[in-house]
Formats: C-alpha cells, sequence, structure tokens
C-alpha cells in the first residue's frame, strides 16, 4: 500500500513538474505583450516580430520577463497553483460562507451535472447489460447488433449530440435533462457491453457442461454461472463507463445552451475569456470522475469479498 502511494505521488509529482514547465513556454507571448504595454523594453520590438519567432527564443532573449509568464491574470495555460486557488475560490471558500448552491459555485454546477450523469450512466449500463445478454445468447444479435455498437463509437459524440438535442425538441421533450442523459449514456454504454459479454462468455465449457449434467435449465446456468463470474468483468467496464458517461453529460451541455453544470461553467469561461473559470471546472470535473470512479472500486472489492473472489 505505501508503495503504491509512493508510486502515485511520484507520477502526480512529475505531471505537476511538466505542467509548471509548460506554463512559461505558453504564456511568454502574451506576458511580452503586456511588458512591452507596460514600457518595458522588449526583445523583438514588435508583436508582429515575436509572433514569427518560437518561445524558446523569446525566452532565451527575455530572461527577466519569464517570471511574468506565471503571473497572467488571464493566462493561456494558468500554474497548478492558479487553478487551485481558482478552484478552492469556487468550492471550498464558498462551502465555508454558505454559499455552496450558489451559481456560481462549482459545487452546485458538479451537482447538476452529477444528476445528469448518474441517469445516463443507469440507462447506458441497462443498455448495455441487456445487449450483452442478446448477443451471448444469441447468434443473429451477435452477428447484427455488435458491429453497430462497434460503429457507433466511431461517430463523434460532438456532431451527435446537436443532433439528438434537435431530435429531443421535435419530439417535444422538455428541459434539457433527458438529452444530456441520453448522450451520456450513448458514451457509457459500450464499455460495458462489450465487459459484459467478455463476462458472460467466461465460464469454461467444462463448467456449463456440468450444469447440464445436473439437468441445470438455462435460466439457472446464467443465474447461477454465468452471472458471477461476469462480475469482475462487469465492475471493470463500469469504472470505465462511469467516466465516458460523466464526459458525455459535460459534452452535452455545452450545445444546449445550459446555463448550469460543469459544460456550461467550461462555456461560459471560453466565452467570456476566462481560463481560470475553464481549468477549475475541468479540475473540478476530474475531481469528481475520480470520486465516482473510487466509489465503484469500493463497490467492487466489497461485493467480490462477499462472493469468495477476493
Amino acid at each position: 500500500m505505501r508503495g503504491s502511494l509512493v508510486q502515485v505521488l511520484t507520477v502526480l509529482a512529475a505531471i505537476v513538474g511538466l505542467w509548471y514547465l509548460a506554463v512559461a513556454p505558453m504564456n511568454i507571448r502574451v506576458a511580452l505583450d503586456l511588458a512591452e504595454r507596460s514600457g518595458a523594453q522588449v526583445v523583438p520590438a514588435t508583436a508582429a516580430e515575436r509572433q514569427a519567432r518560437p518561445a524558446w527564443q523569446l525566452m532565451l532573449a527575455n530572461p527577466g520577463l519569464i517570471a511574468q509568464a506565471y503571473r497572467l491574470d488571464r493566462p493561456r495555460l494558468p500554474t497548478p497553483d492558479q487553478v487551485g486557488r481558482e478552484l478552492w475560490k469556487t468550492t471550498g471558500r464558498m462551502a465555508l460562507r454558505g454559499r455552496a448552491w450558489s451559481k456560481r459555485s462549482l459545487i452546485y454546477h458538479g451537482w447538476v451535472t452529477l444528476r445528469s450523469t448518474f441517469w445516463g450512466f443507469l440507462l447506458g449500463t441497462a443498455a448495455g447489460i441487456l445487449i450483452a445478454v442478446a448477443i451471448v445468447y444469441s447468434r443473429v444479435a451477435d452477428m447484427s447488433l455488435m458491429p453497430w455498437a462497434i460503429i457507433s463509437q466511431t461517430v463523434p459524440i460532438v456532431a451527435l449530440a446537436p443532433m439528438i438535442i434537435v431530435v429531443s425538441a421535435q419530439l417535444g421533450i422538455q428541459g434539457r435533462a433527458l438529452p444530456k442523459a441520453i448522450i451520456s449514456a450513448y458514451l457509457c454504454y459500450f464499455p460495458v457491453l462489450v465487459g459484459m459479454v467478455k463476462g458472460l462468455r467466461s465460464p469454461a465449457p467444462s463448467q456449463l457442461d456440468l450444469l447440464r449434467t445436473y439437468d441445470a435449465t438455462g435460466l439457472q446456468s446464467f443465474f447461477k454461472l454465468r452471472v458471477p463470474a461476469s462480475i469482475p468483468y462487469l465492475f471493470t467496464s463500469l469504472k470505465v463507463g462511469i467516466a465516458a458517461a460523466l464526459v458525455g453529460t459535460i459534452v452535452g451541455e455545452l450545445p444546449t445552451g445550459a446555463i448550469s453544470g460543469l459544460g456550461a461553467r467550461i462555456l461560459i469561461g471560453d466565452q467570456f475569456g476566462t481560463p481560470l473559470a475553464i481549468w477549475a471546472a475541468l479540475a473540478a470535473a476530474a475531481i469528481l470522475a475520480g470520486g465516482l470512479v473510487t466509489v465503484l472500486d469500493i463497490a467492487q472489492r466489497l461485493t467480490l469479498r462477499r462472493m469468495g473472489m477476493a
């Protein structure tokens, strides 16, 4: 356990270190433009000349202004501590002030996104399991449904999301919750489908023959053998599916004109030119995804231990 924690912290430190190294070249042009406007001497002197130079040359020519790239109010790439401060300002600080459910709080927007993610996850999981059972027990379904399931994942979700929203509006579906849930389910069902097909087919032929010897019915074979054998595969695919469902919900919030949700915060931050708001929403989405996967991981450990498969 301790070794795993050290490895995780090492990887995290490496990511943060690379992030800090990338900040200066990403922000140096903006920093030089601001320095020029404030009267500082910048090399090259004009923005057009600087635009033609690589970032590393600009950094070598203006070493004294590199630090400015880490202190921009609207950076192209904010530093991790800037993102952390913005995230704290819109979550922890607002919670301490009793404004956790304010529309400026990421806690409120995270809850809006989580609610649609939950329904999309349930819908996608149910669809994935049902299609997997049909594929395992029907050769016709295997030859017809599986290819279409694979093809469906080649359609970009950013192109499909507006179509789902338009169709929902034409059908008279009011509100944005159902279209977001459908988009979320679209990304979620495929990992569950693949995992369940693999899991339901995992029992060995000898095990199936043994149940036939005991004169077990098809239903008994399904619940006594195939379903327990598929549980580890199911939880693995659920952890992938919940993350995909969250991505689907956020993508679904972008073209709907929503004013609530993490996707809406990202879109509003882009429209008003506030990169810190965008990065804080992205960080909140990452934390939310990590929490959901952790909950499923705990459920998996408890379930497998209860089944004697730990």
